[in-house]
């Protein structure tokens, strides 16, 4: 497992669109088969988390991220998870596998597969997970951690995730120090590695 931390992204960048097929399509009401940026533009801010199945960094804080989501979109929030390993050699990271994690775990967000990697190189992922929030203007007004714990190390509670978000819908914008995201690298396929991982 090898292990990578978020390349953070430059702030103020406006939000790479995409539109992607959705593993949980009943989850809201935005039609059958994809999701795009666009359908969330109601939204007061948008949670942008690149995740997968398999990675231990990104199950460690799965069902803390369940709660916040649920917390958040309450308040206007909308959280959009993509999975962006290769699925020929991450086969838990399929497009069925993914359906079937969402409706096991009860994913109150979308969760899209990005199989061409380009949204993944559009956003500068580089890990599993990696955080970005977007304002009202889908401007980047946050990206990293979602707290300081790591696997077999404290109970996840989404500290920093919730400090951003608590800012941006207070005062419109964030002002505390952000930390990078740590967890597994993006599993590029052969060849299509990028330059900032």
């Amino acid at each position: 497992m090898a292990v990578t931390e978020s390349t953070m992204m430059e702030l103020g960048q406006t939000a790479p669109s995409f539109t992607l097929p959705v593993a949980n399509p009943d989850v809201d009401g935005h039609g059958p088969d994809t999701r795009s940026l666009g359908d969330y533009d109601d939204a007061k801010a948008v949670v942008v988390i690149f995740t997968c199945n398999h990675c231990p960094y990104a199950q460690h804080v799965e069902e803390e991220l369940v709660d916040v989501a649920r917390e958040y979109q309450e308040r206007g929030v909308q959280f959009v998870a993509i999975c962006s390993n290769d699925p020929e050699n991450y086969p838990d990271d399929s497009f069925d596998r993914m359906a079937e994690r969402a409706e096991q775990k009860d994913y109150p967000f979308p969760y899209l597969h990005d199989e061409s990697q380009e949204v993944a190189k559009a956003y500068e992922a580089a890990c599993t997970p990696d955080f970005y929030v977007f304002d009202n203007d889908r401007r980047l007004a946050y990206r990293g951690r979602f707290d300081e714990t790591r696997p077999d190390n404290g109970s996840p509670h989404g500290g920093d995730l919730r400090q951003a978000l608590d800012e941006l819908l207070e005062q419109g914008d964030v002002t505390m120090d952000q930390k990078p995201s740590m967890g597994c690298n993006i599993k590029w396929k052969p060849g299509n590695e990028p330059a900032h991982a």
